[in-house]
């Protein structure tokens, strides 16, 4: 979604949640006097909502407030919620609100759909679920993208200065963070005064958002704050003060504080508004469910009946999606021909009955019409050359919606009936739902049937979920209490390898405990897990003393203590030692979420506490981010206590399983906020050769949001020899959007994807992937790269040779720069080295095969510098796989010891 009306229209298409709040609103305080505000006013023109993760900001916040003057009402965040109202104040303020569940967030979009304005600060919902800040993104037009190190002078934006935030109280020195802007609507009001001016506010018609925490004295100072809010609540009524001053279903009655508010709640009877008749979405009965709804309403950036003005910024993504999608296309239709059958004869006998044959068999698809796939580029490629004409008319609606019905169109032209996936890592997250539904073995063999003829052939498979482990184990105190009867790792590990598939153990690390589990096993919701219960000393803790941090549903374990990691490691060698799994896969091997700089922070174990007490004479809950030395002392202190555990971990494995695969299941966000947040650095790991394969949780609902999660990690030179393999969440995906972002991997110089989660699954989607990738009638005809990378390495090389061989005699794509016969030359050098690697390595041969790709690739991009600039995705995908063959063997290198 790209601006206000999209996240008006999204919902009102789905669903119009309606709010009454059930308690009396008294007491507010004394108005002021702002521009669109008539001294005469009596309601109040501010909510502020206070949750507990601004509680011991709260003293702060309410003395600003009650300095500025301004009417305002407290309204708990959890009075937020479907079935609530909180009255008909015109601006909402959420001073550092970082968790909000899918309902509160739909709630907001309602609200602002009636005409209400929101005010945001700091990192806002930045701990919430994907799709809700998916949605937060939409309705604040920005979203925080990391924390500065260091205090920065704001100062006026650079381009469009607005002069509603030109005053010189506004600018000063203030500890914050980066806000990037999204969708045309949005503008940077203010800048930092750093490389590149980046933003420090941003605002849109309808909101506001800060680059620091509001009320908080090490983030800003008490002049600043105000003069900030100040401005932006004159901004937002004096926008409105033409047309509605009121939203609908008011009650003007509030409370200035959490105490009177609940104090006097008293029935209310709501003013219901008049709205339109649609659809109202059932109330979800679980998270999992609200986060469905939610990602359902949220799916796609551009709304087509929105008229709202697209800027010149979004009019060019629209253009360039479109053209990468028409990319995306054409090189899965290329990639699906080299896997034809008789493809050799096919090329030299009759190239142009291999076009008539995909015209063919595509018009023969469900839903599909006879229009070719060229007719289908030819119009698409029309609607985007359209765009800047549509436009400069005004006519903003109807390029949405030509966008949209041409990706859609584009989408059906995939070739999804035929084979096209290289030799590849097609993993799954199999859960622990999935396998407590299952039941026993009957059941679990059916699940890995569907799995391994749709060519997944890595599980990782829910090991330890909450201390518990899924297996009866010598060393936990306590297995599963959903598991009876069975043991379903044993089973899993017979299931995989008779279907050629690997098996690895998915295991948390740090995260001890699990209140939505405890719900399901029917304990007290606040149970550590049987780990903590028996050891309490191992608990970790918030600078408040709470093992679980607010806003979040996880005790976790102190990796600083000793004792704690001994038991891990010998819990992780059980696993290893007693079955046969192929891999170890560490989840949660990280600190919960954190924000230092808004007064939360993790990490106070009483072993974490003496060790850093011991090393510096500082007791660490004594500092403070002020304190910049110490603090990074601190920071490193527990980023080296992950760090070395990876290590230990790895050192155990090694020496149980020279042949098993460790990998991690880790977040993509930036390298110093991970580290700050999360002291999670796994470029550490992979450099030092700790582990084989990342796995980031790039999770997004479009393409061009996924890749821009994605490429930099794949492309990243920090990763060592180390494979990477993005991950694609697919719980409110459509299946036509799953596999243009499998094409996206594809296309890219990466090994692979990992699907979460196997619960997921649908049965349209496992049809697409029997045809696309389904498992050949020979584990040998496909390998596995993370255990045959020399063999993959061939197997791609080859596909790449053909994908020449098909566009040179074709002449798709004009190479006038190539001697043909010297190009086959070269050719056919790097694909005999790397077939006598695979057959028998060693390391003269692999000095050999890696020797002959870097210089074929050089010599490559000078014969494909002309041919580049007719087509240059298609060339900048053969680099790419170029690339990967690169990766394969460094990974090959480093699993065989080649050196």
């Amino acid at each position: 979604m790209k601006n206000q009306e999209t996240a008006i229209k999204v919902t009102k298409r789905a669903r119009f949640f309606i709010f009454s709040f059930n308690f009396l609103m008294i007491n507010c305080l004394t108005s002021f006097n702002i521009l669109s505000v008539r001294a005469a006013d009596a309601e109040p023109v501010l909510s502020v909502v206070q949750s507990a993760e601004n509680q011991q900001q709260w003293t702060g916040i309410t003395k600003r407030l009650q300095a500025l003057g301004v009417r305002y009402c407290v309204i708990p965040l959890t009075q937020v919620r479907s079935g609530a109202d909180w009255g008909d104040r015109r601006v909402l303020f959420l001073p550092n609100v970082e968790t909000l569940n899918p309902a509160q967030a739909i709630a907001l979009e309602s609200w602002v759909s009636k005409g209400g304005k929101v005010i945001a600060s700091g990192p806002v919902g930045s701990l919430s679920a994907p799709g809700v800040r998916q949605l937060l993104r939409s309705l604040l037009g920005s979203y925080w993208g990391f924390g500065l190190d260091e205090t920065q002078q704001i100062k006026p934006a650079t381009t469009k200065p607005q002069k509603w935030a030109n005053q010189k109280e506004l600018f000063g020195q203030v500890r914050g963070g980066v806000i990037i802007p999204e969708g045309g609507a949005s503008q940077a009001t203010a800048v930092w005064n750093a490389q590149d001016n980046p933003a420090a506010v941003v605002s849109t018609e309808w909101s506001t958002l800060f680059g620091w925490r509001w009320g908080t004295d090490a983030a800003s100072s008490f002049e600043l704050d105000n003069a900030w809010l100040k401005a932006a609540i004159d901004h937002h009524l004096t926008a409105s003060s033409s047309g509605q001053q009121k939203i609908p279903g008011a009650d003007s009655r509030c409370a200035t504080t959490i105490e009177t508010a609940t104090a006097n709640m008293t029935p209310v009877t709501p003013v219901v508004p008049q709205v339109p008749l649609v659809p109202r979405a059932p109330r979800p009965s679980s998270p999992a469910e609200a986060i469905d709804q939610l990602e359902q309403t949220v799916h796609w950036n551009v709304e087509p009946n929105s008229n709202a003005p697209i800027d010149e910024k979004e009019a060019i993504a629209l253009q360039q999606e479109l053209e990468n999608l028409i990319s995306r296309v054409e090189s899965a239709h290329l990639a699906a021909a080299v896997h034809t059958a008789n493809l050799d004869e096919t090329i030299t006998s009759n190239p142009q009955s291999l076009k008539e044959d995909e015209t063919r068999v595509a018009s023969t698809r469900p839903g599909l019409s006879s229009q070719s796939k060229e007719q289908a580029i030819a119009q698409a490629r029309l609607v985007a050359k359209n765009i800047p004409q549509l436009l400069a008319n005004k006519n903003y609606a109807l390029v949405r919606q030509q966008w949209l019905a041409t990706r859609t169109n584009l989408w059906k032209h995939f070739p999804l009936n035929r084979r096209l996936a290289p030799a590849e890592i097609r993993a799954v997250w199999l859960d622990r739902g999935t396998i407590v539904r299952a039941g026993g073995e009957k059941k679990l063999a059916e699940i890995f049937d569907r799995l391994a003829q749709s060519g997944i052939n890595t599980v990782f498979f829910e090991t330890l979920n909450a201390s518990y482990p899924i297996y009866p184990s010598k060393v936990a105190p306590q297995q599963n209490p959903l598991i009876r009867g069975w043991n379903p790792l044993a089973v899993a590990v017979k299931l995989a390898h008779e279907r050629d598939m690997e098996l690895h153990a998915w295991v948390w690390a740090f995260a001890a405990g699990n209140q939505r589990h405890n719900q399901v096993i029917n304990v007290h919701p606040d149970y550590p897990g049987p780990v903590l219960a028996a050891h309490p000393d191992w608990a970790n803790y918030d600078n408040k003393g709470n093992t679980i941090p607010p806003g979040q549903t996880k005790p976790f374990f102190d990796p600083a203590n000793p004792e704690l990691r001994q038991y891990l490691l010998k819990l992780f060698e059980e696993i290893v030692s007693e079955y046969q799994v192929d891999g170890l896969q560490l989840d949660y091997i990280r600190y919960p979420f954190q924000d230092p700089f808004a007064g939360r922070s993790y990490g106070y174990g009483k072993a974490a506490r003496a060790q850093f007490q011991q090393l510096t004479g500082v007791d660490p809950l004594t500092i403070s981010p002020s304190q910049t030395e110490l603090w990074q002392k601190w920071t490193e202190f527990r980023t080296q206590q992950i760090d070395s555990f990876v290590a230990d971990v790895s050192k155990m494995v090694r020496q149980k399983r020279e042949d098993l695969i460790l990998s991690v299941a880790v977040f993509p966000l930036p390298e110093r906020e991970r580290i700050q947040k999360l002291q999670q650095h796994w470029e550490v790991w992979a450099r030092r050769g700790d582990i084989d394969v990342i796995v980031p949780m790039t999770y997004a609902q479009d393409t061009a949001r996924f890749q821009r999660l994605a490429q930099p990690w794949i492309a990243s030179s920090q990763l060592g020899s180390t494979l990477l393999v993005p991950g694609i969440r697919l719980l409110s995906l459509p299946n036509l959007a799953a596999f243009d972002q499998l094409q996206l991997i594809r296309d890219l110089p990466a090994s692979g994807y990992a699907l979460f989660a196997a619960e997921n699954f649908n049965n349209d989607l496992l049809k697409i992937f029997n045809s696309t990738q389904g498992k050949l009638p020979s584990v040998a005809d496909e390998p596995i790269p993370l255990r045959q990378p020399f063999e993959t390495a061939v197997v791609r090389y080859g596909l790449l040779k053909r994908e020449w061989q098909l566009v040179i005699q074709n002449e798709q794509i004009p190479f006038p720069a190539i001697n043909i016969a010297d190009f086959n030359n070269q050719i056919e050098v790097v694909e005999k080295a790397l077939t006598q690697l695979a057959a028998a390595p060693s390391p003269a041969k692999l000095l050999t095969a890696k020797a002959s790709l870097t210089r074929f690739q050089t010599q490559f991009r000078i014969w494909m510098r002309e041919a580049g600039t007719n087509n240059p995705y298609q060339v900048k995908v053969w680099e790419n796989r170029l690339a990967t063959i690169e990766r394969l063997l460094r990974y090959g290198e480093r699993r065989s010891q080649l050196r």
